[in-house]
């Protein structure tokens, strides 16, 4: 059975930092290109980051370009969100997910698995 545990979030002040992180289990982790989304209260979700199929590109929101890193540990079957100078707007719940084909980077629909979120605020 696959399943993708985000953990991490929380409440933090703007300008702050937190790090998010996905546990992966049940598939092979290496074949997963990993990706974030969040979806703020009323929001649709949408594309924060995620790596390529092949290699270590990544890619990132223009809302989140130079604020926020992601990574991964393929021995430990984990990826990770680093989030620096947060804004009140980053303000949501934050999805991990695992895509196994070359579709679309930013859209959901190339995803196959998702986890259960974890939420994350940012106060002014």
């Amino acid at each position: 059975q696959v399943q993708l545990a985000e953990s991490g979030g929380g409440l933090v002040q703007a300008g702050g930092s937190l790090r998010l992180s996905c546990a992966a289990s049940g598939l092979t982790f290496s074949n997963c290109a990993m990706g974030w989304f969040r979806r703020a209260a009323g929001k649709e979700r949408e594309f924060v980051a995620a790596f390529s199929l092949r290699g270590p590109s990544t890619y990132y929101a223009d809302s989140v370009k130079g604020r926020f890193t992601i990574s991964r540990d393929n021995a430990k079957e984990l990826v990770y969100l680093q989030m620096n100078s947060l804004k009140p707007e980053d303000t949501g719940a934050y999805y991990c997910a695992c895509r196994l084909n070359s579709g679309r980077y930013y859209y959901q629909g190339s995803y196959a698995y998702w986890g259960q979120g974890t939420q994350v605020t940012v106060s002014s």
